[in-house]
């Protein structure tokens, strides 16, 4: 999992602009792996995007991710740091 965590910071440290304060929790619930990204409050307009354009998009990508390296169901979830 940990090709899938650094993937996901990868992409979403490329977003924001406080990139530094990307963070990236892995945690295997039952038989889904969840992925928790948390970003700053101030990137999360970026994260999100028009409509949730961006957050679905990177959903899809690390889904895709998962998929090719046979790492089963995951689920994604965005986070503020407060």
């Amino acid at each position: 999992m940990e090709k899938l965590v650094d993937y996901a910071l990868f992409l979403v440290k490329s977003i924001c602009k406080d990139s530094e304060s990307v963070k990236v929790e892995y945690q295997s619930e039952d038989d889904i792996n969840v992925v928790n990204i948390y970003v700053s409050e101030s990137d999360m307009g970026a994260v999100i995007g028009k409509s949730g354009k961006m957050a679905s998009s990177l959903r899809t990508l690390l889904i895709a991710f998962a998929y090719l390296n046979e790492l089963g169901k995951i689920k994604v979830n965005f986070n503020s740091l407060a």
